[in-house]
C-alpha cells in the first residue's frame, strides 16, 4: 500500500482517534480500552483498528489481559500498538531524506559536530523567540507537543510530591517520538547531539527546567527535567 493510501485511511474520524489513542499509550491497548477511550462500540473499534493493522498504521498480537495462565485466564484477547514504520506524502515527490543523510554523513566525517550544534541551539533559541526560558514542566511539555515529540510524564512520576513547580509536574518527561528519527538512526552521535542542542535552546539552559541527553530504545534520545539546582 502507498504512502497516501495508507494516510488517507485515517480520514475516518473515529479510526484516527483510535490510531492517535493507541499510539499515544506507549504500549499494547487491547479493543474494548480502546472503545471505551473513544466512545464507541468494542464491534466498530475492533474493526477500526484491524484495519488501521492492516495498513500498517499499528502492529497486532494477542496476550491475556487477565495477567493469570493457565486454566481459567481466559482467552488471548487482541492488542495493538502504533507501527514504527515511517510514513510521509509529498506532492510534488520530494526527497529530504536523501538529502539530510548526505549532510549528515558529510558533516560527521568532517568532524563537524560543534558547529553543527551551534547552529541547532541557536535556531531552538529562534523557535522559542523573546519568550523566556520555560519555567516548568508543563510548559515545556507543551513546546515540546507542538514540534512532535510526544511528550509524557515517565510513569509513576507525576502526581503528589513532585518537584515540577507551578505546572504541578515532577520527574522526568520522555518523549514518545524523535522527529529526526530516520537520520538518528544511521547517524546517532551527530543527530542526537544536535537534537540536545535543539531542544536547549528551544527550553532555555538557564531556567529551572533543562534538557539532557538519556537515551531508551524507542524513544527520544533527550528527556527533560527540572534543573538540580531549582528543586529545593
Amino acid at each position: 500500500m502507498k504512502d497516501i493510501d495508507v494516510i488517507a485511511v485515517l480520514q475516518d474520524p473515529v479510526r484516527r482517534r483510535l490510531y492517535e489513542y493507541v499510539a499515544a499509550q506507549g504500549r499494547e491497548v487491547g479493543r474494548n480500552e480502546a472503545a471505551e477511550a473513544v466512545g464507541v462500540a468494542r464491534t466498530l473499534a475492533a474493526h477500526h483498528l484491524d484495519r488501521l493493522a492492516e495498513a500498517g498504521l499499528l502492529e497486532s498480537g494477542s496476550r491475556r489481559l487477565t495477567g493469570r495462565s493457565g486454566p481459567g485466564a481466559g482467552r488471548p484477547a487482541k492488542v495493538y500498538t502504533r507501527a514504527l514504520v515511517e510514513r510521509s506524502v509529498s506532492l510534488p515527490a520530494r526527497d529530504y531524506r536523501t538529502a539530510a543523510e548526505l549532510l549528515a554523513e558529510v558533516a560527521e566525517e568532517a568532524g563537524l559536530d560543534a558547529g553543527l550544534c551551534a547552529a541547532a541551539r541557536r535556531r531552538g533559541e529562534a523557535l522559542r523567540g523573546a519568550a523566556a526560558p520555560c519555567g516548568d514542566l508543563a510548559e515545556a511539555m507543551g513546546l515540546l507537543a507542538a514540534r512532535g515529540y510526544e511528550p509524557h510524564i515517565e510513569a509513576g512520576e507525576e502526581g503528589e510530591g513532585g518537584e515540577g513547580g507551578e505546572g504541578g509536574l515532577g520527574g522526568v518527561v520522555r518523549m514518545r517520538n524523535c522527529p529526526f528519527h530516520t537520520v538518528a538512526e544511521r547517524f546517532p552521535p551527530l543527530v542526537c547531539g544536535m537534537n540536545l542542542a535543539l531542544l536547549e535552546g528551544l527550553i532555555g539552559t538557564d531556567g529551572p527546567v533543562r534538557a539532557r541527553m538519556d537515551a531508551r530504545p524507542g524513544e527520544c534520545c533527550v528527556v527533560v527535567e527540572v534543573s538540580k539546582t531549582n528543586e529545593h
